[in-house]
């Protein structure tokens, strides 16, 4: 029986080029360098060097980046763009009328609205006031936003391909509608590694709605790591207990004791892999340091008694409630701050279909002053020079009611065609408000920035050419932007 034979039939399915070059000097006829020769011109595409100090690739940066990281504040239900950042006063004189024929252009619906018989136009019941040296339209809602915006870029032409939630925010999230892709926090850990050791390159934390309509669910794959190697993926933070699942050593169970036993699965592990040859159980053993270190890294880092009050007071009274998107954005400082590369906040609950002034302003009262303090923060702090922080959801939302209008309360189906995001921070111009759209918040008839753009322009930031950050799987050569994206240039500082 040969060595090959011994391995299970899962294992040999699995089987990397890795573990088969190792295995073609035990006995295959054919060597190494001819067998690579009938293989493409990258060789062990998989095994790219990296930088031994970053865990990121040799080469990266492709030029001089002007952020170090990436705080992504995931607005998670599509926050309504009307209501918000895309002022449309006249709007108000089509209250009832039942929207053009001429804007619709037959554009696709979702099937919660396609068997209403009517669409009548439902104008923002919010009040607009100007702000800045730049004189920005901001909503009533979120008052705190006129103090930051001179310091942000607002995009009203943002589109997206994808029409229901979850399609949609896996599209924003890695590039492509269908699962198994790597997440762009994942991409970008993978390309650039991490300024810090002790803390994972790629952090997640997840906050509830304040609106009281039911949320969309989030899945982990949306911070996964597809096909590129496990240790790219996010790590969840929790709210209570160990931020981190089973970090903190059992009852009974010493550091010391700890640190013996991970010894001893170290060495077991570098059995399996010089037998196997799977780039895996490195990573399983990496995790397992990182674990260690992060018992003294994380319980610090969560740590928020050494903030002075005004810290709490800026980012208002739920900063004090773990869990809260307030304390969220709060931490989100503190990890920029230790040198984490990706940080992605999640927010839930704004998939207003119904009762959106209701909702809104419950989404926007737990929402607005934490978003505002993050700029202001790392303002204060030097920090936003080399901080990108980016304000999205997955869509926008239709301005014509779904389920029955009246003067004060109405609903919003799914829109791709056109949504509002935010920039603020390294390499991205302040005071800025691009972006165009028609009369009915419908179609964009200046600057439109596709999703792919818009992460083009994201990796840019960081100093990474998006066409170059690439990775072969299956024989082919994958990106975050998939085939498509072009940086949009007229954002950028």
């Amino acid at each position: 029986m040969t060595d090959s034979d011994s391995l299970t039939p899962q294992l040999n399915a699995a089987m990397t080029r890795r573990q088969f070059f190792r295995r073609s000097t035990a006995g295959i006829a054919i060597g190494i360098p001819a067998l690579a020769s009938l293989l493409t011109n990258d060789g062990f595409a998989a095994d790219t060097a990296t930088d031994p100090k970053t865990g990121g690739l040799v080469g990266l940066p492709h030029f001089p980046p002007k952020a170090k990281r990436v705080i992504f504040l995931h607005q998670s239900g599509a926050p309504s763009h009307m209501e918000l950042f895309d002022y449309k006063p006249n709007l108000v004189k089509s209250q009832g009328v039942e929207l053009p024929d001429s804007v619709r252009m037959g554009q696709r619906i979702t099937g919660m609205t396609s068997g209403q018989s009517s669409f009548p136009v439902a104008p923002s019941i919010f009040k607009f006031n100007q702000y800045g040296r730049s004189g920005t339209w901001i909503s009533e809602l979120l008052p705190y936003h006129g103090k930051i915006v001179d310091d942000i870029t607002i995009i009203k032409s943002t589109y997206t391909e994808a029409i229901n939630h979850d399609p949609a925010i896996t599209f924003v999230q890695t590039g492509f509608q269908q699962p198994g892709r790597p997440s762009m926090g994942a991409w970008v850990t993978y390309g650039l590694g991490s300024e810090n050791q002790n803390l994972p390159a790629f952090v997640v934390m997840v906050s509830q709605a304040n609106a009281l309509n039911p949320d969309q669910p989030l899945f982990s794959r949306l911070w996964g790591s597809g096909f590129l190697s496990s240790r790219y993926q996010g790590v969840k933070f929790r709210a209570s207990g160990d931020a981190v699942l089973y970090l903190s050593n059992p009852p009974g169970v010493p550091s010391p004791t700890r640190r013996r036993m991970l010894d001893g699965i170290a060495k077991l592990n570098r059995l399996l892999a010089e037998k196997y040859g799977d780039p895996e159980i490195d990573t399983r053993v990496a995790q397992y340091e990182m674990a260690y270190r992060m018992q003294t890294s994380v319980p610090d880092l969560m740590d928020l008694s050494k903030e002075p009050e005004s810290t709490f007071e800026l980012y208002g009274a739920d900063s004090r409630k773990p869990g809260t998107y307030a304390a969220n954005c709060l931490l989100a400082r503190r990890l920029a701050e230790r040198g984490v590369r990706f940080i992605q906040l999640y927010h839930r609950g704004w998939d207003q279909h119904n009762d959106l002034p209701r909702d809104i302003a419950l989404q926007c009262k737990g929402v607005d002053q934490p978003s505002a303090a993050l700029v202001l923060d790392l303002k204060q702090r030097g920090m936003l020079d080399d901080t990108l922080v980016v304000w999205a959801g997955e869509f926008g939302r239709t301005v014509y009611c779904q389920g029955k209008l009246t003067a004060t309360n109405y609903g919003r189906d799914h829109h791709p065609r056109c949504f509002a995001i935010w920039m603020a921070g390294g390499g991205i111009q302040r005071g800025l408000s691009i972006g165009k759209t028609d009369d009915y918040s419908y179609n964009i008839l200046e600057d439109p920035v596709h999703v792919h753009d818009l992460q083009a322009t994201i990796l840019h930031c960081l100093g990474i050419d998006h066409l170059r950050l690439t990775y072969k799987f299956q024989g082919r050569y994958f990106r975050l932007t998939d085939v498509a994206g072009n940086v949009v240039k007229n954002v950028l500082a």
